[in-house]
């Protein structure tokens, strides 16, 4: 594990604040600024599908880190060797970036980064055995993330906040092998090894907020069921959110189906999360129509998705209070 140590102070309230009754600019969420988002998820995509032992996974994984710590976080890397389900060992990276070490109250924000090895949902069996690029399935989620965290470099919130990329979530056993590879466990590799192996022994955060595939227009983000079993609270909270922003066409007021995401692997190490994902229980596979295809492009990708989900989870942060 390597750490960069770049500290950063959390600003307080001054005393002119606390005595005025109206709002300060303090107060509230900077904004999200979605053509940053766009650059990000682009910058991604063009590295090539970020596939773990590729040049690609590792020049993006050099970038993430660099763009944290450009943002001021004090940045973590887990460097790990996972085994897939067919025993091919993977050299892998989580990448944490931490702001307002020192604040005992945090939030945990949280994305996978690399992308899926197969396109095992095309009907071509040549093309499924090739990656995907995951400008939604992978880069959205992160690319989010990384404006949240030139957010954050600008003024901290009343918080500490840690963001994590977690590495090998979508390796698990494609389509065309499932006959002779049933391996349940083989998702989500880089956050169960992090739920056992944490960036900082006894790591807590207050909750957890996942985001996968948050980037497509028309994106719809249904009530995911873990989410709603172990943190109903947050989810209520976040969609009341975006409703109030303006962004209730995007997260839907009604539960949806259970998603197999890498917040299971977070709720295991005892820290209630949630799942922001498009998910639509009413489609024939839940995901859009491009899900682990070759359509998973730059195309896909809106900026006032991006826009929806980022300022929305800016808000929630923001309006966090101290102990």
């Amino acid at each position: 594990m390597i750490l960069a140590c770049l500290l950063l102070s959390c600003g307080n309230k001054g005393a002119g604040d606390q005595l005025t009754g109206t709002v300060s600019e303090a107060d509230a969420a900077p904004g999200f600024d979605a053509d940053s988002a766009y650059v990000y998820v682009e910058t991604q995509v063009g590295f090539g599908p970020r596939v773990p032992n590729t040049e690609a996974h590792r020049l993006c994984g050099d970038y993430l880190v660099s763009e944290l710590k450009r943002f001021g976080a004090v940045t973590f890397v887990q460097d790990m060797v996972l085994t897939a389900y067919n025993g091919e060992r993977l050299s892998c990276r989580n990448i944490v970036g931490s702001y307002c070490s020192e604040n005992k109250k945090r939030v945990l924000l949280f994305a996978h980064w690399d992308t899926r090895p197969f396109a095992d949902q095309e009907t071509d069996p040549v093309k499924q055995r090739t990656p995907i690029d995951g400008a939604d399935d992978g880069a959205s989620g992160v690319g989010v993330l990384l404006e949240i965290a030139r957010q954050l470099g600008l003024r901290n919130p009343e918080v500490g906040v840690d963001i994590i990329f977690f590495d090998a979530e979508d390796y698990g056993v494609p389509e065309f092998e499932k006959a002779t590879h049933y391996v349940p466990d083989s998702w989500c590799l880089g956050s169960q090894f992090w739920a056992k192996n944490p960036h900082q022994p006894g790591y807590r955060a207050e909750y957890g907020i996942l985001l996968d595939m948050v980037g497509a227009h028309h994106a719809s983000f249904y009530k995911e069921y873990t989410s709603m079993r172990y943190s109903a609270r947050t989810v209520e909270r976040v969609w009341n959110t975006a409703r109030d922003l303006g962004y209730g066409k995007f997260f839907i007021n009604a539960e949806g189906g259970s998603v197999l995401d890498d917040h299971h692997s977070v709720i295991e190490r005892g820290i209630p999360s949630i799942d922001i994902i498009n998910y639509d229980p009413e489609r024939d596979l839940g995901f859009a129509a491009y899900w682990h295809t070759h359509n998973d492009t730059m195309k896909n990708i809106d900026r006032e998705t991006l826009k929806g989900v980022g300022q929305t989870v800016l808000e929630v942060i923001y309006k966090e209070k101290a102990l």
